[in-house]
């Protein structure tokens, strides 16, 4: 029996024949540290079923009782439901909450709305015991608000379809060339003039159609600190990313002394309304370092460590053309005695690495903060393939694999010509569940800085939540188990009993309104006729 549970748990065996029922009497018996769970449980779950789960006797028949273990790992968890009553023990407080997940998945889709949609529905579970705990550590999902920005409200529905995916790294993209959407106070102009800009490509960059409305957004600091609280309830750790030095158009847009000024007229410069790389850069000078002092400050502020100990800072996709031709950035290198523009990227990322390590946060960029040599302590997003990471972990740096070519889910999921806007590779749910973030041949002791893996989310083809969700889902189901469950080798891998179990998933998916790419594939109004993408024939390569 698998009880249709995704991800399938380590280990599940029948009990006995009794049935455990949740009714009015249901009462909730919360031990210490579990209090998350238990808000959770009566606030959302209590909410579908319409219980209100009052205080009740530990272990006692008609009782959910929640408690922690500390001898098991804290993600781990054991969930009995024999016996007429509910016993859940978690090795730490996210244990017990990835339990009340499964025990969710275990009452049926009904269990996943809002409210109660039959009164006289029989919450039954089946007698089962579960053994359960994830594979890695670093479960998680990057959402770029930059290109196109997620209201609040969407950002917080996320959260909720992560956890429910027992996810727990969300991996917050706030800046780009196309748009700054946190609010910072030491420097307004950030949001005032980097968070809008005045039309938007639609579809590929090559696409002739534009979008003439003047589009924005940002988050204050407020609805940081709401969406930072709500995801430390839900166990998850929220990685903010500000990109630095390249992709940071919009910031020069708004405080033109940013960009390299003896080059480029920066103070034309708009927040760009295209897509692609932009060949503006942040200048190497000792303001521009204060500067991004000035708003890590503010974000460490929003972010605590114990939700945030990672921040992101870029360091992709920089072209070195403006330092090449810039002065003021060949005097920089020569001041410093550095080899190239390359090492002066390694200077930013260097810079911050000790900036962020003494205030006791750690640094994490994209692979290419491997050029021109690793900052000491930084963690690496290995994305344009697997290389970057390997080379990061054989040199002792800990990796996040999140492979362009397996894990990017703004590629397209089928090749056939209904797919709206199809960007990249096709990468079909049974791709994504055959993804492994170990590389072969990794060494064991290589293998132990795999910290773990994330599924990738860039918006420039999202236009909104339902674009959002029918890229990422259902194929973030796939990633989550891939993520979570011990599975054995890619090819090894029983895709037909993932793909049955998908069946039930799917009405948890409709039950949480979600806008997912329907099996049989896109629905009439899932569809972006004559819109142009990007799609690349052929399977990826591994690189």
């Amino acid at each position: 029996m698998n009880a249709q549970l995704v991800p399938t748990p380590r280990h599940l065996s029948v009990g006995d024949n009794v049935q455990c029922v949740l009714n009015a009497s249901t009462t909730l018996a919360a031990g210490p540290g579990t209090g998350t769970t238990e808000r959770w449980l009566r606030g959302t779950l209590g909410a579908a079923l319409g219980l209100a789960l009052p205080p009740g006797p530990a272990g006692a028949p008609g009782t959910i009782t929640l408690t922690t273990a500390p001898e098991m790992p804290p993600e781990d968890y054991r969930l009995d439901t024999t016996g007429g009553a509910v016993r859940i023990t978690g090795g730490g407080p996210p244990g017990v909450f990835w339990a009340a997940q499964t025990l969710r998945q275990l009452l049926g889709p009904d269990a996943f709305r809002r409210a109660p949609i039959n009164p006289e529905t029989v919450w039954s579970l089946p007698a089962v015991r579960i053994e359960d705990g994830p594979r890695f550590s670093w479960r998680g999902m990057m959402l770029d608000v930059a290109r196109h920005f997620l209201p609040k409200d969407d950002v917080l529905r996320y959260l909720d379809l992560l956890a429910a995916h027992k996810l727990n790294v969300f991996h917050f993209h706030l800046t780009d060339d196309q748009g700054w959407r946190i609010e910072i106070k030491r420097h307004p102009r950030l949001t005032e003039v980097g968070s809008w800009r005045a039309r938007t490509k639609y579809g590929h960059r090559a696409s002739e159609l534009w979008d003439e409305t003047p589009y924005g957004g940002y988050y204050t600091q407020d609805d940081i600190r709401e969406i930072v609280a709500y995801a430390a309830e839900r166990h998850i750790r929220v990685v903010p990313e500000i990109d630095i030095p390249g992709h940071s158009q919009a910031a020069i847009a708004a405080y033109p002394w940013l960009g390299n000024t003896d080059v480029v007229d920066t103070a034309a410069l708009e927040v760009w309304d295209n897509w692609g790389v932009s060949p503006n850069i942040l200048a190497p000078t000792d303001a521009t370092l204060r500067f991004y002092e000035d708003v890590l400050t503010e974000v460490l502020e929003l972010f605590p460590p114990h939700v945030s100990p990672f921040v992101h800072i870029g360091g992709d996709e920089c072209p070195k053309d403006q330092w090449h031709r810039s002065p003021a950035a060949q005097t920089r290198i020569a001041e410093l005695g550095l080899a190239d523009e390359d090492g002066l990227q390694s200077w930013f990322i260097r810079h911050f690495d000790r900036w962020l390590t003494a205030r006791g946060r750690r640094l994490i960029g994209w692979d290419e903060i491997l050029e021109g040599g690793l900052a000491e302590g930084a963690a690496v997003s290995s994305w344009r393939g697997y290389a970057g990471g390997i080379a990061a972990a054989e040199a002792g740096h800990d990796v996040v694999m999140c492979p362009e070519q397996q894990v990017y889910l703004d590629h397209r999921q089928h090749g056939g010509p209904d797919e709206p806007m199809p960007i990249g590779y096709v990468r079909t749910l049974e791709d994504v569940y055959r993804f492994e973030p170990v590389p072969a041949g990794l060494s064991p002791e290589a293998a132990r800085h795999i910290l773990g893996t994330q599924a990738n989310v860039w918006t420039e083809v999202m236009q909104n939540r339902s674009r959002v969700d029918y890229q990422v889902f259902p194929r973030l189901a796939a990633f989550a188990e891939v993520a979570w469950s011990p599975l054995p080798a890619p090819a090894e891998r029983d895709y037909p009993a993932f793909e049955a179990r998908m069946t039930a998933h799917y009405a948890r998916l409709d039950a949480l309104g979600v806008d997912y790419r329907p099996p049989g594939g896109p629905l009439p109004r899932q569809r972006r006729p004559g819109v142009l993408g990007r799609p690349i024939e052929g399977a990826p390569p591994e690189v």
